[in-house]
């Protein structure tokens, strides 16, 4: 039997997906259930807001149409004409600020099938993109597995409150092996879960284009916000975003839907909308998901009802949670966007080493049957901190989930 590529092979050898997603898919078929699992596994790992499924489906279902002819045939591969049109008034309402062109609108298979294919036009094999760390454990897959491009980690430190500083970006610029072509910056912040101030966007656009380099900002949480501080994109902040700046967002997060498969790019930069529409054939939505989404961005009722009552679940869900955190003597850092926090349970550790903190993630699943993203995928720096997703299950298993933790991690 003949074998595989080398590149095959080396994805077989050593799987691009983080560790803690693998043994999520390992454990999903045995998840809690109060009667039939009572001692299931419960992911506290996963980025995903179930909180309003059922408030979703319901609004949903007044727009699920027939499968038209349209549906059935071949279309523009970034997004039909109608879709992106009711997108495009949509998110310019909605957090952008100003409306978009439709053409400026590029529409595919999810936000990494959108990163992927944009860093694909951005950088050459060999380049180098920042990454701010913390940061989302998936950009290393979306960018370095096909794109074979290099992240280079913009660290951030506790001891600074993890800030943004141009001091840290240009250190990693400057310290860099590699041609730097990007800068990749998550505004509500994974996994912090923090918006970042407005001075800090500026900050960032202004010293990016400054360097030449693009800058992308990724805003997938740009509806899921609860705290005080409002989030604010950088497309509101100026009245262009020039050839080197580009937004990323989708349907995954904010509105709880990752199955339907819909990332959203916008850009003014018609050469890169161009080239990613050469790649668009191999990532493009289905056209019944196009035909349902554009359908409900159209109906600013439904759509915004549906955005307010998850930012209101969102809230009390947090608060419950950060109640139970205090009762249990957890310490974390607060949030006031996203569904997810950082634990800081670096005084649960054996050892301040990243073997311990490994020992420490096993140790939760084994004993407490709960999986945790731990610190290391997220490149945090120093070992201990583990980041807790508290909006992919309900209030029940969120509580056992929290009670087997306390009891494996009391002192």
């Amino acid at each position: 039997m003949p074998g595989l590529s080398q590149r095959a092979q080396a994805l077989v050898d050593a799987p691009p997906l983080a560790e803690y997603i693998l043994e999520h898919f390992r454990r999903v078929e045995d998840s809690f259930d109060p009667e039939a699992r009572p001692g299931g596994y419960i992911p506290l790992c996963i980025a995903e807001n179930a909180r309003r499924t059922d408030d979703l489906l319901a609004r949903l279902h007044r727009y699920v149409p027939e499968v038209t002819t349209r549906c059935l045939g071949y279309d523009a591969m970034v997004g039909n004409a109608t879709f992106r049109e009711h997108l495009a008034a949509y998110l310019g309402r909605a957090f952008l600020g100003r409306t978009f062109a439709p053409e400026q609108l590029v529409v595919l298979a999810g936000a990494g099938t959108i990163l992927e294919q944009l860093f694909f036009a951005l950088g050459d094999p060999g380049d180098a993109v920042l990454v701010p760390t913390p940061s989302y454990a998936g950009f290393w897959a979306d960018l370095e597995t096909r794109d074979d491009l290099l992240i280079q980690p913009v660290h951030r430190r506790e001891e600074d409150g993890f800030a943004l500083t141009i001091e840290s970006l240009e250190r990693a610029y400057d310290t860099c092996s590699r041609p730097v072509k990007a800068l990749l910056f998550t505004n509500p912040d994974n996994p912090l879960g923090r918006v970042a101030s407005e001075e800090t966007v500026r900050a960032v656009y202004d010293w990016a284009v400054g360097k030449g380099i693009h800058v992308v900002f990724d805003e997938i949480y740009a509806l899921t916000t609860f705290g005080e501080r409002p989030f604010r994109s950088i497309a509101s902040m100026r009245d262009s975003l020039g050839e080197h700046a580009h937004i990323v967002w989708a349907f995954s997060k904010d509105f709880g839907a990752s199955g339907l498969r819909c990332g959203v790019l916008v850009s003014e930069n018609e050469a890169v909308v161009k080239a990613v529409d050469q790649l668009a054939y191999w990532g493009a939505t289905s056209g019944h998901s196009q035909q349902l989404l554009s359908a409900f961005v159209n109906d600013a009722d439904a759509v915004d009802g549906f955005v307010s009552a998850m930012r209101d679940d969102l809230r009390q869900t947090y608060g419950r949670l950060t109640k139970k955190l205090d009762a249990a003597g957890l310490r974390y850092l607060p949030a006031d966007a996203g569904f997810f926090l950082l634990c800081d349970l670096r005084d649960r550790l054996e050892a301040p080493t990243f073997d311990a903190e490994s020992a420490l993630w096993q140790r939760l699943l084994d004993e407490a049957n709960v999986n945790l993203t731990p610190g290391r995928a997220c490149r945090i720096p120093e070992p201990g901190y583990f980041r807790l997703c508290y909006a992919g299950i309900d209030d029940q298993a969120l509580d056992i989930a929290l009670e087997r933790l306390g009891r494996v991690l009391s002192p």
